[in-house]
């Protein structure tokens, strides 16, 4: 039981902290810089919606205030079989957006999929109807293909209170840490996921994705660093968010994330090959953490199971974390205390990724957004 302990603690421990020392290694022995500079391709933005009446006024406005030249700057968005009024928004735009409108919802993988097809620029940019993006964003993602070896290029997503400021709570802590990841994996090579809500690929490395793939911002970067590209993090190409203030609200959406993990492994078997240039970031950085609720069961049962006082007094402050998440959950005043809110924030984003499992093998991974 004693070396099963430590094994899992290990596992744990690589998983959140390891995997970040050792890109920081990496980034110190042999540092990959990016080679940036100002420039003016095409660029189309791509964004599929579905019944997004209430966000669109205020994304097209958004894209209204872009500093990207206009001539150079197309914006097609599907309306995935919309029944409220994003398909008349969209029409009544004019020649500023071309909208692609599809009768039926066939999801967000098959509406992205149509709306490339309408697109001509050298560039395509990924966004979400619901985040909006600051001014410079599309001119600071494009700098980044001065570079030949670039493929795609993230930007960064800013979860912000109703306040308008920066997520300061646990969860805010855990996209601190995401945000290290991402920038030490960009500095030592690629990136092995982008953000959903903001990223760009050259028009030629684009692959087509399955109907009901859940996460694009993972299949199509994965599939430029199979092309041989680079997929890079640009942290200064920035689109915000606000925090789900709703109950269940951001549970739900790491549940979604979680679950488009596992699916991406059946809708892409070469992702656990060597076809993959990127295996071993996508098992530190993606895998290992699907299976800490295993790794953290099993620590529990090997304390409990293991003689002598530190294993006795590990079992109990394991329990005594459980508890303090508990208490979050039974009282959300009570996660104004940091130790509650990482306890909370920490069991929580275990208990998603045991739900994304249960969806996976039952075959609840028809999610749209």
């Amino acid at each position: 039981m004693k070396p099963l302990f430590w094994l899992c603690l290990a596992l744990v421990a690589y998983a959140y902290f390891g995997y970040a020392i050792w890109l920081w290694l990496q980034v110190r022995l042999h540092k990959r810089p990016i080679l940036q500079r100002p420039i003016l391709p095409d660029v189309s933005i791509i964004i599929a919606a579905r019944n997004e009446e209430a966000n669109l006024p205020a994304k097209l406005e958004n894209l209204r205030l872009l500093d990207y030249p206009k001539d150079r700057l197309q914006v097609v968005i599907a309306s995935d079989g919309s029944t409220d009024r994003t398909a008349s928004i969209l029409q009544m735009q004019g020649s500023s957006i071309s909208p692609v409108i599809l009768d039926q919802s066939n999801g967000k993988a098959c509406a992205l999929n149509e709306a490339v097809k309408h697109a001509t620029g050298e560039i395509l940019v990924f966004q979400d109807a619901r985040q909006l993006v600051d001014p410079d964003a599309i001119s600071e993602l494009v700098s980044c293909f001065a570079d030949s070896n670039v493929g795609a290029v993230s930007g960064e997503l800013l979860l912000e209170t109703s306040a308008n400021a920066p997520v300061s709570d646990a969860l805010g802590i855990y996209w601190k840490i995401e945000k290290v990841v991402r920038k030490l994996e960009s500095e030592s090579g690629s990136v092995v996921g982008v953000t959903g809500a903001i990223y760009a690929i050259r028009r030629g490395l684009y692959t087509e994705m399955p109907s009901g793939t859940i996460l694009d911002d993972v299949f199509v970067p994965m599939h430029v660093a199979r092309a041989g590209k680079r997929v890079v993090f640009q942290p200064s190409a920035i689109a915000r968010d606000q925090l789900f203030s709703e109950k269940g609200k951001e549970f739900s959406r790491k549940v979604r994330t979680l679950t488009g993990n596992y699916q991406l492994l059946q809708l892409a078997p070469w992702l656990l090959s060597p076809a993959n240039p990127l295996l071993f970031r996508l098992i530190s950085h993606k895998l290992l953490r699907l299976l800490v609720p295993l790794l953290l069961i099993l620590m529990l049962m090997a304390s409990a199971l293991s003689t002598g006082p530190f294993y006795r007094s590990v079992f109990w402050l394991q329990i005594l974390f459980y508890a303090l998440a508990a208490i979050g959950v039974v009282s959300p005043t009570f996660r104004k205390f940091k130790p509650v809110a990482i306890a909370n924030t920490f069991v929580m984003l275990n208990a998603a990724a045991t739900l994304a499992f249960y969806n996976f093998i039952a075959g609840r991974n028809r999610v749209w957004i």
